[in-house]
């Protein structure tokens, strides 16, 4: 099992910005080297339903955003420290959610280790 560590939520003004982090040893908890595929972030609203923000192929770096944060979220990677950034600026209320980071390791088929969560909850 991978374990990945996120950090970066908060609680913010409507038009400010977060840096949200992932960040991931490497290896599995059994020392095995973990390769990926791609790394994302999903968000979840109270009372809906998880969804699809952003995500990064880790090989080409090549970015997809969800329509709704495209001009104003930005997915990074920084190979050297397995880390994921999601920069999000122009916030709006309806950005307010539980984000989660996860990963598509090399052989599934879809995401398949998720991090904790971290809240961000932007006010008018």
């Amino acid at each position: 099992q991978v374990q990945l560590v996120e950090s970066g939520g908060g609680v913010v003004r409507a038009g400010e910005s977060l840096r949200l982090s992932c960040a991931h040893s490497g290896r599995t908890v059994s020392g095995r080297p973990v390769s990926m595929v791609a790394m994302g972030w999903f968000r979840q609203a109270a009372g809906k339903e998880r969804e699809f923000v952003s995500s990064i192929r880790w090989s080409g770096g090549s970015r997809y955003y969800a329509d709704s944060v495209k001009g104003r979220f930005t997915i990074s990677r920084d190979i050297v420290k397995n880390t994921v950034y999601l920069q999000m600026n122009s916030l709006k209320p309806d950005d307010t959610a539980v984000y989660y980071c996860a990963i598509q390791r090399v052989g599934a088929s879809n995401y398949d280790t998720w991090g904790q969560g971290t809240q961000v909850t932007v006010y008018s």
